[in-house]
């Protein structure tokens, strides 16, 4: 094989690879890759073991055999945070964490940033905080609000993969909900655009004395009635619900851009496949992604006061999760067709964990970290009124807070870090649902929900998600056989507070190369955290999409 320009080429290789053939269907095979490392471009797909003999003495030849040899990850949902909320996570943290899991794109939110990515003039400055500081691709999408219509077509041309709205508070001020006005504006002005319009999809029911748009800030119609460091409690005021009421606003205004990709976000409630599934026979583009904690962890194993478990949409029910296993193992009429994080940190005083769960000093709240993501009121417990809490209890009969507000599931942030981890999360839980007789992923299902269509979902199939000829030379090397034990220290993201600490695992990402070149090899690197190229490789991606 030809050398470019006296660079050594990069050849890699497994018995056990995932390779995508010429109609897009994946194959588990034996196969051989050979990579540029100048154009990060895959040259050629073997499916055999070419022995090293077969490719020039500089080439760099690496036989994984037996490990797996994936194609990287892409994480279509992941909260980066910078710049504005960089002390909850940053392009540098959260982009190491997701190379040390195997995953080499990941796709930033438009909220927690500040600015958020709602303007033109904000997606640039998000640009600029992220130049050298990506240690893996990083895609953008905008974000939908209240009268920022006028800007979702320069963001269009400017590079974004998508935009996401809220139905129901968002937490942070400076990204609030839409109406339906607003929705509906965004359909018709993104009708014709070659993109995808995704929904945080929860809604208070129309059981108050407002309905409509004004639903938006009405109090929460099923305010806590119990203790709030149970997590029942906060469970039952977020029914499913909130989820479907939602998801039917969403497809009410569907016909008003036919040939727009609608997507849901974090779906948790299994009583809103049924809906979509209609939806999808009916003509109506829509999809909906699950998340790693929906799959992997259940209400039933929570204990009171643990707020690390705490997400908007709550994690559900055993059964709940059982059934949303049944319905990505329905590969022909399912419409959950992405797996992704939802990576959103914070500081680890922001979850108000009780003394037996912290791992550091809390610290005080900044005035940058206030929120409000539950419907109730969620400021620090001291700077609250003890008598206007009072006469709120009385009138709304809530439970007064105590002073320390720890363990409290309505003041805690709402947020699971696990960019990194979906790779071990699933192959654990479905390894373990197969032998107990259950539907489960295959190594192939996995890839084609947390590479190959996540990839799609952000208009980056050309290039992302796939190992074949003339895509990025992105890829991970798992191995089945490494048990292993999350622990704090194990945690690449910035904050070192996630539910998943203590859980075991089955398989563990051993290197990721990104583009041609190593990024990430387990247990090397200078620090021995793993990280062995010299500086930062990732890229922003900025080119315009192209792909509906």
């Amino acid at each position: 094989m030809a050398i470019l320009n006296d660079e050594p080429l990069v050849v890699l290789a497994s018995t056990r690879t995932v390779i995508t053939q010429q109609d897009n269907s994946l194959l588990l095979t034996p196969a051989t890759i050979t990579v540029s490392p100048i154009t990060g471009k895959i040259l050629s797909v073997v499916t055999e073991i070419l022995p090293r003999s077969s490719f020039p003495a500089n080439a760099i030849y690496k036989d994984y055999s037996p490990k797996f040899l994936l194609p990287g990850l892409v994480d279509a949902h992941v909260h980066l945070n910078e710049p504005g909320r960089t002390e909850w996570e940053g392009f540098a943290t959260g982009t190491r964490a997701a190379a040390s899991g195997g995953v080499t794109t990941v796709v930033d939110m438009p909220l927690n940033a500040i600015p958020p990515t709602t303007t033109l003039a904000g997606f640039k400055e998000k640009l600029r905080a992220s130049r050298g500081q990506c240690w893996v691709d990083v895609g953008f999408y905008g974000g939908i609000i209240p009268g920022n219509a006028g800007e979702l077509l320069p963001l269009v041309e400017a590079g974004v993969r998508g935009f996401k709205g809220f139905l129901i508070d968002s937490g942070v001020e400076e990204f609030p909900a839409v109406s339906a006005n607003d929705i509906a504006l965004a359909m018709t002005t993104l009708k014709d655009s070659p993109t995808t319009l995704m929904f945080h999809a929860e809604m208070l029911p129309p059981i108050t004395d407002s309905v409509g748009d004004s639903v938006q800030i009405s109090e929460a119609p099923l305010a806590p009635k119990g203790e709030l460091f149970s997590y029942s409690t906060f469970l039952q005021s977020r029914p499913p619900a909130f989820e479907t009421y939602a998801v039917e606003e969403i497809l009410s205004m569907a016909e008003l851009a036919p040939k727009l990709h609608l997507h849901i976000v974090h779906l948790s409630a299994i009583e809103c496949i049924p809906i979509l599934r209609k939806a999808r026979q009916s003509g109506i583009n829509i999809t909906a992604e699950t998340c790693f904690h929906y799959l992997g962890l259940a209400s039933d194993d929570i204990e009171d006061g643990d707020t690390r478990h705490k997400c908007c949409p709550p994690i559900r029910s055993q059964t709940n999760q059982d059934l949303l296993w049944d319905e990505i193992a329905d590969l022909q009429n399912g419409c959950i067709k992405t797996i992704v994080s939802d990576h959103s940190p914070c500081t680890p005083e922001l979850k108000l964990l009780p003394p037996h769960l912290q791992t550091v000093e809390d610290t005080r709240f900044r005035p940058n970290m206030h929120h409000s993501d539950s419907g109730v009121d969620m400021t620090l417990p001291e700077e609250r009124n003890l008598s206007k809490q009072l006469a709120q209890t009385k009138e709304r009969r809530l439970p007064v807070i105590t002073p320390s507000g720890q363990g409290d599931f309505f003041a805690a942030w709402g947020g699971i870090s696990s960019v990194g981890l979906g790779l071990p999360i699933l192959y654990t839980r479905a390894s373990d649902r197969a032998s107990r007789g259950y539907s489960a992923p295959s190594i192939i299902d996995i890839v084609r929900m947390c590479s190959q269509a996540t990839a799609k979902q952000v208009g980056l199939s050309h290039r992302k998600g796939g190992i074949k000829v003339g895509m990025d030379g992105d890829f991970a090397v798992f191995d089945e056989d490494d048990f292993w034990t999350l622990r704090s220290g194990d945690m690449r993201w910035k904050n070192k507070c996630s539910p998943w600490e203590g859980h075991s695992f089955r398989g563990r990402v051993h290197e990721t190369w990104l583009r041609g070149h190593s990024v990430f090899r387990l247990g090397e690197g200078r620090d021995g955290r793993g990280y062995v190229s010299e500086k930062p490789l990732g890229e922003a991606i900025v080119e315009k999409r192209t792909e509906f």
